[in-house]
């Protein structure tokens, strides 16, 4: 599947994704089921019953949100591995990742080491947080730029706005419609820059 078709596919997803959400908003402001998604079974669950209905129905609401962003975060980790590995098998410890970035992360594995719980991960990539990411794209734009993206502005900026918006999700507060149309948008623009370049190809040919 060319790059172009697997981020149609992926935009398709997500799109669904948050589509799910504008259809419970409705069957919460109608007070109705239509029927869209399978309807889980917690009643042999022994504690979720427990919790308050209206804190069960806004954590139902917020779930679809939380897949976008693992989706999102797991592919945006991928294309780095792809294009760094391309680079340099060894890119992780020869000066492609930022020390700031080396050391928070070597802090976090250490935590759960310290812990005693089963650590994430064997890839320091997965210890990087979503604006880390970011900052390792931005900082081997040699790499990037000109193959995956066209505009090291248009990143920063689509990134930020995906940080700031992962926030209320990652720490389970609820978000508002403005902010979930929002969020939709910017998934849109992260998927059109990855496109932009296999675009302009398309186009030459």
């Amino acid at each position: 599947m060319s790059t172009k078709a697997e981020n149609i596919v992926k935009l398709f997803g997500m799109t669904n994704q948050l589509l799910n959400e504008d259809l419970k908003s409705v069957e919460k402001e109608f007070a109705i089921e239509l029927g869209h998604l399978p309807t889980a079974n917690q009643t042999e669950d022994k504690y979720y019953p427990q919790f308050e209905h209206s804190v069960r129905k806004e954590a139902s609401r917020m779930a679809a949100y939380y897949e976008t962003f693992y989706c999102l975060e797991k592919s945006i980790r991928k294309l780095i591995q792809e294009q760094m590995d391309e680079d340099a098998t060894d890119w992780w410890t020869t000066g492609k990742v930022p020390e700031n970035v080396h050391t928070e992360v070597k802090k976090r594995i250490k935590k759960e080491i310290d812990a005693g719980i089963t650590q994430r991960s064997t890839d320091k990539l997965d210890y990087t947080t979503f604006g880390e990411l970011s900052v390792i794209i931005t900082s081997n734009w040699d790499i990037f730029g000109g193959t995956i993206f066209n505009s090291r502005s248009a990143v920063e900026k689509v990134m930020a706005n995906l940080n700031l918006l992962r926030n209320p999700i990652a720490h389970c507060s609820d978000i508002s419609k403005d902010e979930a149309t929002r969020l939709h948008l910017t998934v849109r623009d992260w998927f059109r820059l990855i496109g932009s370049n296999k675009t302009m190809e398309d186009n030459a040919e």
